[in-house]
């Protein structure tokens, strides 16, 4: 793949709680210069992300973040002011303690209900792999498909662990093609951000591309 490929599918992320504005706007800067796929930010950071953006790039915005452990009304309303904002994708952090307790009623209910928020604009769900057995991931990725939602998600990148391969690979053989996947967190390579796309990742979350592409290139 061509860097400008690989790059086309990156969400160019700074979800940096110490992010200044002026970090934003030179985020946004690189994610034109490069075309990617989005900017993600965190929800306060919306307006100005759009008002750099205009039309130009779509800018994503994260809902429950990093863990996922506030109510299902709050992550609504979340999802809710950054569309009413501008945003035209959400990335929302399911309700890990409610998929641990078995309650997979309850975290199918909350993906649906973000989507009802969300709307025809973007919904990927962080399912945070590197708390999740095997068997967790497998339901998840049954649930995910079931919502409406149009992406999983691998991770937060604020947790113990990131996307891995393996856990790419186990996207696509349980979705067969029918949910997008997104792999984010520990991207560390212009060679992982290739092979996660083989593997099947249709996106990549990641705050380093830009650096690695331009390390390449001198």
């Amino acid at each position: 793949m061509t860097l400008s490929e690989i790059l086309s599918r990156v969400d160019h992320t700074n979800l940096n709680p110490a992010a200044t504005p002026d970090d934003i706007r030179i985020l946004c800067q690189e994610a034109m210069e490069y075309k990617t796929a989005s900017v993600c930010v965190n929800g306060a950071y919306v307006p100005l992300a759009v008002q750099c953006l205009g039309e130009a790039i779509p800018v994503c915005a994260v809902v429950g973040f990093p863990l996922g452990a506030v109510s299902t009304q709050m992550k609504v309303a979340e999802a809710r002011e950054v569309i009413a904002n501008g945003a035209r994708e959400v990335d929302m952090v399911i309700a890990i303690g409610r998929l641990k307790a078995g309650d997979y009623d309850y975290v199918l209910r909350e993906i649906q209900a973000v989507k009802e928020a969300v709307g025809k604009n973007v919904l990927k769900v962080i399912i945070e792999t590197c708390l999740l057995t095997q068997e967790e991931k497998e339901t998840m990725c049954r649930l995910v498909e079931q919502s409406g939602a149009d992406y999983i998600k691998t991770s937060t990148g604020f947790s113990k662990g990131g996307a891995t391969f393996e856990d790419i690979a186990l996207f696509s053989r349980c979705l067969g093609g029918r949910l997008k996947i997104k792999a984010a967190g520990g991207i560390r390579s212009i060679q992982d951000m290739e092979q996660f796309i083989q593997l099947g990742a249709d996106r990549l979350g990641t705050s380093s591309a830009i650096k690695l592409v331009r390390a390449s290139q001198q």
